[in-house]
């Protein structure tokens, strides 16, 4: 699963590479995104900022709703369960990023594996997005079965959207969309650090 991710190029460049309005003019956006942390998504023909993770709500032990927690990932074999499908259906994003980031390492001295392709400065995974009373308008993350280099990280990878693919996941038919939800094929760099694995949020995957 991905709980992290970079992104390190402008919302003008962004918007530029996607060929695209820029709608997060002054959003305060920074390289690192963590669940429920604002990150940019493009989808309507315009680059927005929205947060990352969908509003899940929660009751305690007594029955009191307690605070909600953003769930950043979708599972590609999930979306036709009831929580995902509407915005499957008729709000999918592509979310522009520079590379993205797992967990690697013995429990408590965690480090940091980035993968992403090789020759891109930026490409998009896969999103969706809806609007929220929580923290207004949100998106998150399709993950898929993780194939060729990235399972060696990971179980599990960010779906990523070819450029020439991007029309079809934005705006095609839902099941055309939903055949690009695939472990990527290509080829992958990794990046192996020793930055620690911190300040990252507990992620819920449903």
């Amino acid at each position: 699963m991905c709980n992290l991710y970079r992104m390190t190029k402008t919302a003008d460049e962004a918007a530029k590479l996607f060929d695209t309005v820029n709608a997060a003019v002054g959003s305060n956006l920074g390289a690192e995104i963590y669940p429920g942390y604002p990150g940019m998504v493009v989808h309507s023909d315009q680059l927005q900022s929205m947060n990352w993770g969908f509003p899940l709500r929660r009751r305690g032990a007594k029955g009191q709703m307690l605070k909600a927690k953003p769930v950043n990932n979708a599972r590609s074999d999930r979306l036709a369960g009831a929580f995902w499908k509407p915005s499957f259906e008729h709000r999918r994003c592509l979310i522009p990023m520079t590379s993205w980031a797992e967990a690697q390492g013995e429990k408590g001295a965690m480090t940091r594996t980035y993968l992403s392709v090789p020759g891109e400065d930026v490409f998009a995974a896969a999103g969706l997005w809806r609007s929220s009373d929580e923290w207004g308008d949100v998106y998150s993350m399709i993950m898929t079965n993780a194939a060729g280099a990235a399972a060696q990280v990971h179980t599990r990878m960010p779906v990523l959207i070819r450029p020439e693919d991007y029309r079809t996941y934005l705006s095609g038919d839902p099941a055309d969309a939903f055949d690009l939800c695939t472990p990527w094929a290509g080829d992958l760099v990794i990046d192996r650090t020793q930055e620690p694995w911190a300040r990252t949020a507990q992620a819920r995957l449903v």
